[in-house]
């Protein structure tokens, strides 16, 4: 049954490029008329609609998703969503599933750089880029996001891992960037997130997609910045994150 599942996977995973692809090309320019002619809240949801539609496609290849929100989320407030990270397909979830909160990233400089839709998202709609070998720039950009969201009563995500991790295992959190965000915004809440399974979904690499991933998502109960010693926070993320991962 594995066998026929690998080689399904095949196909599938053609197919599934295919319709990702084009909704990439087709997305790019949509969301650049909604945010010249219409403004912000058509922008977003024209991201939106686009990472709900990546995953409706990613169904084709049986994946499923398994998501626990609490009843109560923090509104009208800043927020900073403390999340482990597996995989690319880590994002669409979080955009479709917190939109209320309008997350924002702290994404890596070369996904700025001509990938349709992405790109123009990362640098038009409220994230920031950062080159992670140049840690001063990282530091003033995660310092304007933060002010940004601030301004705003947005979100803004950060894995706190600082890279993905491979095989699922959770890697010790990064600080600096958590520190930063806290300092400049010590009004906001946290929100940890738990991913799992998401890390199998890119397990051979970008091809194939393996099939029957069960991705699952928990997003715990919010906790207020000011309300706790910085350090102490760090500690009880990281035990709330990594004691939610599925392994």
């Amino acid at each position: 049954m594995k066998q026929f599942s690998h080689i399904l996977s095949y196909p599938l995973s053609v197919l599934f490029y295919i319709i990702f692809g084009l909704l990439l090309l087709i997305f790019d320019p949509v969301q650049r008329i909604c945010l010249r002619l219409f403004g912000y809240t058509a922008h977003k949801n024209s991201v939106d609609f686009f990472n709900l539609l990546v995953l409706r496609t990613l169904h084709i290849l049986g994946t499923t998703y398994h998501i626990r929100i609490p009843d109560y989320l923090p509104q009208n407030v800043p927020v900073i969503i403390v999340s482990n990270h597996q995989s690319m397909w880590d994002i669409p979830p979080i955009i479709w599933f917190l939109r209320k909160l309008h997350p924002k990233f702290i994404s890596k400089i070369e996904l700025g750089r001509k990938i349709p839709t992405i790109s123009y998202n990362l640098k038009y709609g409220g994230s920031v880029l950062i080159d992670r070998k140049d840690p001063k720039q990282a530091t003033v950009q995660i310092e304007k996001i933060g002010q940004y969201i601030r301004q705003h009563n947005r979100s803004v995500v950060i894995f706190a891992e600082g890279t993905r991790s491979r095989t699922g295992v959770p890697k010790p959190f990064k600080r600096k960037g958590m520190l930063t965000l806290f300092d400049q915004v010590p009004e906001a809440w946290v929100l940890p997130v738990s991913i799992s399974n998401s890390w199998k979904l890119q397990r051979h690499g970008m091809f194939p997609i393996p099939t029957g991933t069960r991705f699952r998502m928990d997003v715990h109960p919010a906790i207020k910045v000011s309300e706790h010693n910085q350090t102490n926070l760090i500690d009880m993320l990281e035990r709330t994150v990594t004691s939610g991962i599925e392994q």
